[in-house]
């Protein structure tokens, strides 16, 4: 991201507008809110591996998460609960050497937070020191806020994460969508100012009505990432394989970009044909002497 301020609705940096390329200026936490105050909108992909991670880096995304969505993803479980913090250490090493510029954010998974100040804290602390990631995200609003307060006086930038949480779904009822209703909105929004307060420097609003969202993100200092949330929030995340389209089934609010899957797909079956068939690999793909 620039230094000097920049003309609203435009790129957070020159890079991000022709791709990264090798030396691109890091993004930093302060460039959160500086493009928030400028009016740019932020970009945000899953990433679980350094292959996908550096395509996106060099695309210009601005933030890359390695999410407990790697158990629904790249597991094979039915939701991320399953997860451990032992698990999210080798993807979040690997995007970590993949982003020349993107900034690194990682999920704590269920279990590994919720226990009070310390426990996240000696959470976060494997992240930054075992894999080098530059940033937490967490869920929760007010119960979670002394959370939030530890790491960031200990150093570590906290984004935050309301509205459907997914490591909650037992509690929430399913995939519903939250803050309907003027009391939810409320609440919402309070949780949100907490979130900010305890030092947050970000938060995801996943499903939530579009005109809570909006409200939420006009009284926040601080950036919201929406998935879900409508138009308004100050950018925007998809779990990279909904944005590529390579599952059988998506989220209402995700759009497939490119039929990556469907591609991938053809490539497999296309490359079986022909070691089945003897055409590969040909003199060209072969060592004759």
């Amino acid at each position: 991201m620039s230094e000097q301020p920049a003309p609203a609705a435009t790129p957070v940096s020159p890079a991000a507008a022709s791709g990264a390329a090798p030396g691109a200026r890091r993004v930093r936490v302060h460039h959160l809110a500086e493009a928030k105050a400028r009016g740019e909108r932020l970009t945000m992909l899953t990433a679980y591996d350094f292959a996908t991670a550096r395509i996106f880096d060099d695309a210009g995304i601005d933030l890359l998460l390695v999410g407990d969505s790697i158990g629904n993803t790249m597991l094979g479980h039915a939701s991320p609960i399953p997860v451990t913090v032992d698990e999210m250490i080798p993807p979040t090493r690997a995007v970590v050497r993949a982003a020349r510029r993107a900034l690194v954010v990682a999920d704590l998974p269920f279990g590994s937070y919720e226990a009070g100040p310390a426990q996240a804290l000696a959470t976060a602390a494997r992240y930054l020191k075992e894999a080098g990631a530059h940033a937490v995200k967490f869920e929760g609003g007010t119960r979670v806020a002394p959370q939030i307060r530890a790491l960031t006086d200990a150093g570590i930038p906290v984004v935050g994460h309301l509205g459907f949480t997914p490591q909650s779904e037992n509690t929430l009822g399913g995939h519903r969508v939250q803050g309907r209703g003027d009391e939810a909105a409320e609440r919402l929004a309070e949780d949100a100012l907490a979130v900010q307060e305890a030092g947050a420097v970000a938060v995801v609003l996943e499903m939530v009505p579009a005109p809570v969202a909006a409200r939420v993100t006009e009284i926040l200092r601080i950036p919201t990432i929406g998935i879900g949330a409508g138009a308004e929030c100050d950018g925007q995340v998809l779990v990279w394989t909904d944005m590529a389209g390579m599952g059988e089934w998506s989220p209402r609010f995700a759009k497939a970009f490119a039929p990556v899957g469907q591609l991938l797909g053809e490539a497999a079956r296309a490359y079986a044909a022909e070691v089945r068939g003897g055409q590969w690999p040909d003199a060209e793909h072969s060592f004759l002497s």
